[in-house]
Formats: C-alpha cells, sequence, structure tokens
C-alpha cells in the first residue's frame, strides 16, 4: 500500500493516546494524530524522526496523521489500519505462501460473534479466516505481540479455533511492520491470556504465520516470513 502525500517531522510529545506534537521541518509545532492507540513507549521518543500523512479532508481537526517513525536507523511503520490492507493485497496476489493463491476475498467479515479480518476461497472452493494482528514490539530483535493485555485478541484465535472445527481453513498473521525482527513470540509477560490462546490455536490446526514487512517513509507491503520462536517468551 502507499500514501500519497508524506512529509517528515520529529517528535516531542504525545499527551494522550490519539494526539502527538511534533516539529515540521520550517521549525512549527504540530498536533497530529497518531494512527496507532498502542503504546508505542519504545518508538516515540522525543527527537525521533518521525513521517506524517497529510490528510485531504479540509474539516479535519488536524491536518497530519503520524505514520511511521525510525529508531536506531530502521523504520518502522505504526499504522494500525495499514496492516489488514497489505495482508488483503498479499493474498490476492499469492504471496502468503502457507495459505496459496485466492480466488476471492471479503473484508471484515462476521463468524459467531467475532469479526475476522479477512475470509478467502480458493480456486479448489475451500473457504477461510485470515486474522491479522500488526506487530510494533521488537525486543533484541524478537517481534513481540501484545504490547498491552487484549482479551479482544485472544477471542479472536478460539474463535478461529471454532472455525477449523466446523470444516474451514484458519489462520492468524502477526504482520510485524519493519523489516528488522529475526523472529516472533508472544509476549506472556504483558499477555499471558493471549498466549495460552494462541498455543491452542496452534494445536486446533489455526496456522500462526510471522511476516517481516518492506517499509519505507511512504509504502508497506509484505516481505518474508520470520520463525516463530514461541518459548522465547520466558525471556521476556
Amino acid at each position: 500500500m502507499q500514501y500519497p502525500f508524506v512529509s517528515c517531522a520529529r517528535f516531542l510529545v504525545r499527551p494522550n493516546r490519539f494526539l502527538a506534537d511534533v516539529v515540521l521541518p520550517g521549525g512549527e509545532i504540530c498536533r497530529v494524530h497518531v494512527k496507532n492507540t498502542g503504546r508505542l513507549g519504545e518508538l516515540l521518543l522525543p527527537g525521533a524522526l518521525v513521517y506524517l500523512e497529510e490528510g485531504q479532508n479540509p474539516k479535519r481537526k488536524t491536518k497530519y496523521s503520524l505514520i511511521a517513525v525510525e529508531k536506531d536507523g530502521v523504520l518502522f511503520q505504526i499504522d494500525s489500519q495499514a496492516p489488514n490492507q497489505v495482508a488483503a493485497e498479499a493474498l490476492l496476489d499469492g504471496r502468503i505462501t502457507e495459505i496459496g493463491p485466492v480466488s476471492s476475498l471479503k473484508r471484515e467479515v462476521t463468524f459467531h460473534d467475532s469479526r475476522f479480518d479477512i475470509a478467502y476461497e480458493t480456486p479448489e472452493g475451500k473457504q477461510g479466516f485470515l486474522e491479522v494482528k500488526g506487530v510494533t514490539l521488537l525486543q533484541d530483535g524478537v517481534a513481540l505481540f501484545p504490547d498491552a493485555p487484549t482479551s479482544r485478541g485472544a477471542k479472536h484465535l478460539l474463535h478461529l479455533c471454532d472455525a477449523v472445527s466446523e470444516g474451514y481453513e484458519a489462520a492468524v498473521l502477526f504482520l510485524i511492520q519493519t523489516a528488522w525482527a529475526k523472529g516472533f513470540s508472544p509476549h506472556t509477560v504483558r499477555d499471558p491470556a493471549f498466549t495460552e490462546a494462541l498455543k491452542k490455536a496452534k494445536e486446533s490446526g489455526v496456522q500462526i504465520l510471522a511476516y517481516t514487512c518492506h517499509v519505507t517513509p511512504d509504502t508497506l507491503s509484505l516481505n518474508s516470513p520470520v520463525p516463530l520462536l514461541l518459548e522465547l517468551e520466558k525471556n521476556h
């Protein structure tokens, strides 16, 4: 996916989870929307180079949205709405090899009392669901999810188990929003219930996938799979 209007700034402070103050190249201090309500404390540090998407709606309260940040020379994309779009594009292009080519897909599909990000059908007529989780937290090169407790995330995993039991294919994709990760692990310290749900999903036949992304200031696309380090959470 590509953002049409992107510029850079320096991060100052985040007064709440929806907003941030940045310094534009000309020195103007500007309040911007943050397209991610997660903690992001390891990324949004004073002075960090950030990238802004310029909104095209003149009625918006904020002119810009913060979509990416650079840390130690590595670019992280933080737009929480982007992973679903990237996954859908990759799935249609046949680039998620564990699932293979699909003939059609739908976004935001209800199954029981959950809403999965993507429902797809293969050329052979097999139907499946894909739940997508954007990942922005890295520790020692390992991508970790979640960065805060998520009962909703655990519920999605358990309902993917239900889908498998009813004859559907099912997968969860942890989309790491940077290229610099050597593996993925659930973050048990932050959310042990999510880890248990992930283990149950794996045992039930849900595919557990983790891919990095190729990130530029104005683009985000699927990069390559990384190993699932399901026991590394004990070290964090």
